[in-house]
């Protein structure tokens, strides 16, 4: 894939972050739920690929934002933002619901192999849909309502298990979130909301595609799926930092804004970015993840001179020969939230724990202050909103 529609660097997130602020108001407010297609200009930001490994973060966003618009008047753009913290809190605080997903991914049973097949290429013969399976898969991206009809036809028209629908978006968006898209994924199928389902329908398909689409047979009813109650459990508490001892800072491509950890003046001695390619399934988000990863260099080697590296998979080897290497016993990385790298990260913490070296997770004041408000619906998360933007100063 070429890079034209998302540069994997850090300007190239910032110069759209730049042409969009004036558009986060009224245009977005008016125009966010119409998909007039990839070629043509969106309402959206198009900022979510960045978002989603943190090049830009959810503070710097509306930080900007709100810069040059009133909280009332970006309202819409900024809880769009903050649903994705939501759902990193949510699933934070039930974890199990990940390892529910990959169980029913894995145990999926597809009456149909062809009819999946057909729904991943796009030859099912349904208008639209059969356009966003190509998008998807030639672009890495689709626009969220896009996604919202998708699934919809997916799981209810198609009947095909949501849970291959979420790890197909998985593997192709640039932006897929273990939370977000599988928390999304579930609220469409019911899960989410309990007894809450999305049905996409024609004429809503047709009105916000500006008459591009509008697929006939669709499913007419949505009848929500079932699950057992969800275990709620604290978020959890991390060690006190020590931030005085060296360090080796280990970046991964979960968050790829760093710098929060060098401002801290913590005792960083060297660093090294960790691209583990077997974490991601597909070429594009691999070669995405790749490319940003070295633009993260250069940005690091300003600061810490030779002394970065960038290197995979994220092993215990790989950690353990970098700590050497920098001369510490310490490493220093920023939280991962629930999904495949904190699994991996988890692993290699307790592995090189065994060879005298401490693997440190650190949270970002913004996660720690907004996942706890996770515990029940956005509504309440939403009324949290301009309270905690405050104390953060933005």
């Amino acid at each position: 894939m070429s890079h034209s529609l998302f540069p994997p660097t850090r300007e190239a997130a910032l110069e759209r972050l730049r042409d969009f602020i004036p558009n986060a108001g009224a245009r977005y407010t008016q125009g966010r739920n119409t998909d007039a297609g990839p070629d043509s200009p969106s309402a959206t930001s198009r900022l979510s690929p960045y978002l989603r490994r943190r090049i830009v973060t959810e503070e710097q966003i509306i930080t900007a934002v709100l810069a040059a618009h009133s909280l009332q008047a970006a309202e819409k753009f900024v809880q769009e933002v903050l649903w994705r913290t939501y759902w990193k809190g949510w699933l934070e605080l039930r974890p199990s619901v990940w390892a529910r997903f990959l169980t029913a991914r894995d145990c999926a049973a597809v009456v149909d192999a062809r009819a999946l097949t057909d729904a991943e290429a796009g030859r099912t013969g349904i208008e639209g849909f059969d356009d966003w399976a190509q998008e998807l898969r030639e672009t890495g991206y689709l626009h969220n309502h896009a996604r919202m009809w998708f699934a919809s036809i997916w799981i209810f028209t198609l009947r095909l298990p949501w849970a291959l629908g979420a790890d197909f978006f998985l593997r192709y968006l640039l932006d897929a979130d273990p939370a977000s898209n599988t928390l999304s994924w579930r609220w469409v199928a019911g899960l989410q909301t309990v007894g809450k389902t999305y049905l996409a329908t024609t004429d809503n398909i047709a009105r916000f595609t500006n008459g591009r689409y509008a697929p006939r047979g669709l499913a007419r009813e949505a009848i929500a799926l079932t699950e057992a109650p969800l275990p709620v459990q604290p978020l959890r508490v991390l060690p006190s930092s020590h931030c005085a001892t060296p360090a080796l800072l280990l970046v991964t491509d979960e968050d790829m804004g760093p710098e929060f950890l060098l401002d801290h003046r913590l005792a960083i001695r060297a660093a090294t970015i960790v691209v583990d390619q077997d974490l991601h399934s597909g070429d594009k988000v691999r070669a995405f993840v790749a490319s940003a990863a070295n633009d993260l260099a250069t940005r690091l080697r300003e600061v810490l001179d030779d002394r970065v590296t960038v290197s995979g998979p994220l092993d215990a080897p790989t950690l353990i020969s970098a700590a050497h290497a920098a001369g510490v016993d310490r490493i220093l990385t920023a939280y991962a939230p629930v999904g495949p790298l904190a699994d991996r990260l988890a692993d290699v913490t307790a592995a090189v724990a065994k060879e005298g070296i401490v693997l440190e997770w650190v949270r970002r004041d913004w996660d720690a202050r907004f996942w706890p408000h996770a515990s029940k619906g956005f509504f309440a998360f939403k009324e949290r909103i301009p309270t905690l933007l405050g104390e953060l100063g933005c």
